[in-house]
């Protein structure tokens, strides 16, 4: 696979390419912001499409069993985790199906708690449903982050949480939860009778070392507690055709979310999606793990760059997702300075760490998820912006 390779996505829509004068008041920005690769997908599954595009007629769609061996053999083969196809709600997006269960288990004013930094959609379904928002903030010592479980529980008492929304991997920070620390969380959770909704969209992504755990395959007690969201759209790049696997193995659970689900008048999905999440899981295996090593690559070269240029900057090592969390306290700035500095001098469109919450204002998310010089580039437009001061 040639990850090398860069394809211009100017003028094609693209949210990360085309849109930096709309949102950022100006066009001359290199983006590694949002999570959006760079890469084409393998010839056969492009085929795939094709011939679904070919055939000229769009109705309504949905899948036949083939579809589910395709996503059950996936988590089977990979993460030993053995799915029942009643489990299965397919919806357009992760996100979507977060802010639908949060209406389907909660009331206006209940408490939902979540682990900042995190991926900023879950504090906005959260605050947009007008729910409670409680945050058990992650632990940062020594370059690194941990939960903070004496607090996790003791929010979970004092605020009466109903819901608790798990970003496993844990999107910004590149954790990849431990069996022992998701135990923990289950065990918590199960005894305040605490619903886990858990968004395992990065599990594919971990770096050698570092194992992915299903957090319902841990027992049946947490797949009973719990709501699992899934999606091919990080993996394989298909954000843009809108396809979700929600597995929800306690029946009454899944009966309430799905009601929900209709209450919002959503059906049948795009069926491009449908045809696409099918054919990755089915062909996209050897791509994936060329990916992997590619990837790989990118994250020793920043490390090394960091070490050896720009050592002010501390890269939050990541055990999986191709997002890195990059410490800037070093840089002495304030908010403001560093928006300024990676926007107007360095160039670059990245994630700042506001996003994810209110304590990490002096770090920024980048997405490494594209070919090596476009990495090279971005990261010496920050050295010789920063080295300009």
């Amino acid at each position: 696979m040639d990850f090398d390779q860069i394809i211009d996505r100017k003028s094609t829509n693209s949210l990360k390419y085309d849109f930096t004068l709309e949102r950022k008041g100006c066009e001359d920005l290199l983006p590694l912001w949002i999570a959006d690769m760079d890469f084409k997908l393998p010839d056969e599954i492009i085929e795939d499409l094709i011939s679904t595009v070919s055939h000229g007629i769009f109705g309504y769609s949905d899948v036949k069993e083939d579809y589910f061996v395709a996503v059950h053999n996936w988590f089977l083969e990979r993460f030993h985790w053995n799915t029942k196809k009643e489990w299965l709600v397919k919806t357009p997006g992760i996100v979507f199906a977060i802010a639908q269960a949060i209406n389907a288990f909660t009331n206006e004013g209940d408490s939902i708690l979540i682990q900042q930094p995190v991926y900023y959609p879950f504090a906005g379904c959260i605050k947009d449903n007008n729910r409670k928002l409680v945050n058990n903030q992650l632990r940062y010592e020594n370059g690194s982050y941990s939960i903070d479980f004496d607090d996790f529980e003791s929010k979970i008492i004092q605020e009466e949480v109903k819901l608790f929304i798990l970003c496993s991997p844990h999107n910004p920070v590149g954790r990849v939860w431990t069996y022992e620390e998701l135990t923990k969380i289950g065990t918590i959770c199960k005894k305040y009778k605490v619903l886990i909704i858990s968004d395992e969209i990065h599990c594919d992504f971990t770096y050698p070392g570092h194992n992915h755990t299903v957090f319902a395959s841990i027992s049946e007690d947490f797949a009973q507690n719990s709501i699992i969201c899934t999606a091919p759209s990080k993996t394989f790049n298909i954000a843009g055709l809108q396809v979700s696997n929600i597995f929800i193995p306690n029946s009454d659970t899944r009966q309430q979310f799905l009601h929900q689900i209709d209450a919002s008048g959503y059906s049948q999905l795009n069926t491009l999606g449908l045809v696409a999440c099918r054919s990755v899981y089915s062909k996209g295996a050897p791509w994936l793990n060329e990916l992997k090593v590619y990837l790989l690559e990118n994250l020793n070269y920043v490390r090394t760059f960091l070490t050896d240029r720009l050592p002010e900057l501390k890269l939050v090592e990541p055990e999986g997702t191709y997002l890195i969390w990059i410490d800037c306290t070093g840089l002495g700035l304030t908010y403001k300075e560093l928006e300024r500095l990676i926007t107007d001098k360095a160039k670059l469109w990245l994630d700042g760490g506001v996003m994810f919450g209110r304590q990490t204002t002096q770090f920024e998310r980048i997405n490494i998820a594209c070919p090596r010089s476009v990495l090279v580039k971005a990261m010496e437009q920050l050295e010789k912006a920063i080295r300009s001061q």
